[in-house]
């Protein structure tokens, strides 16, 4: 059957695609392309996957009802669904927090009303078995417990971002008590890699620092984050899709694991690689701390490597390397 991937033309969607489709899995592609960053980007991920067998793309707004019913009419082949698409950025969400209301619960509520209307195979379709979908190490707030788990209490986020990546967690869980929908939330942690975001670090501090700019570095480098390269979460991700929970002890077949290197960096060890990596020295320009943001992220991924055999393999040494040369390729520098 086929792999619906919301966000396809996001950094970690098209990164998902490719995946899938390498392995022989059918998949359809929405994405809004909207203007958070340049389109153009997003257009140019979309032109690395091609016209690949097995690959199709629609231009759609899954925050839109009337829209994703059609589409879902025209669609009955699809059998799993990988929900990444979402409105991104911690500090974003302080300034449009309506934007995430649109995309991150609106969309995610159609989302999951799409997963509700196949959980009963039809005549029209052959049914879900399983809604996949991204949420964020951004759940777990100023946490001071490390590393961060699963079993800890994700009540206190200190961005409506990752607010709205709780309410996901919490949305889903009551579908998949309701309907009996096989869940499972992926909690990414401080993801990177080639094709990123360019409102990410890796881009930002690249960008910067091969033009002899000043980086801004917050609470004065005085920060850890458990930066995960894109495939490894990748990984995550298709060995979570083909594990789909039962139904756990209280009956409800829902699962949420965090994807993370589980190894955190200081934030100027990580300048360093990339210093190393450009071949300049970087210019600092040390900031106070930044509303929504924390002082660690760190990843406790026993229960995903148990459960998922989720293995992360690449540290910042391998990966951020990679990170600029494909950032020279694609500006040609």
């Amino acid at each position: 059957m086929t792999v619906l991937v919301t966000g396809a033309a996001g950094f970690i969607g098209m990164h998902t695609v490719r995946a899938l489709l390498d392995r022989g899995d059918r998949v359809i592609g929405i994405d809004n392309l909207n203007a958070y960053y340049d389109p153009a980007l997003k257009q140019a991920r979309l032109a690395e996957i091609g016209d690949r067998n097995g690959f199709s793309f629609e231009r759609i707004d899954f925050s839109d009802r009337a829209a994703m019913a059609e589409f879902d009419a025209r669609h009955p082949e699809i059998d799993r669904i990988v929900h990444l698409g979402a409105q991104a950025g911690v500090r974003y969400s302080i300034q449009e927090p309506f934007d995430y209301a649109s995309a991150n619960l609106v969309g995610h509520l159609v989302m999951m009303e799409m997963a509700r209307g196949r959980m009963q195979p039809s005549a029209r379709h052959g049914g879900l078995r399983h809604f996949v979908y991204a949420s964020s190490s951004s759940v777990y707030g100023a946490n001071r417990d490390i590393p961060f788990s699963t079993e800890d209490r994700v009540d206190r986020p200190v961005s409506f971002y990752g607010a709205t990546k709780k309410a996901n967690e919490v949305m889903t869980y009551s579908y998949s008590s309701l309907y009996g929908i096989p869940s499972t939330g992926l909690r990414f942690f401080t993801v990177y890699g080639p094709w990123g975001r360019p409102d990410m670090s890796p881009w930002l501090f690249t960008e910067r620092i091969l033009r002899g700019e000043p980086i801004q570095v917050f609470n004065h480098g005085r920060m850890r984050r458990d930066f995960t390269y894109v495939d490894d979460i990748v990984a995550g991700v298709l060995a979570a899709l083909d594990h789909p929970p039962s139904a756990a002890e209280d009956g409800v077949p829902n699962a949420v694991y965090n994807l993370g290197n589980n190894q955190p960096v200081a934030l100027l060890d990580y300048i360093r690689v990339i210093e190393a990596a450009c071949g300049r020295e970087a210019r600092l320009d040390m900031k106070p701390m930044q509303p929504g943001d924390v002082l660690e992220t760190y990843a406790d991924i026993d229960a995903s490597t148990h459960a998922l055999g989720y293995a992360p393999t690449t540290g910042i040494e391998d990966g951020i390397p990679r990170f600029v040369a494909w950032f020279k390729r694609y500006h040609g520098i």
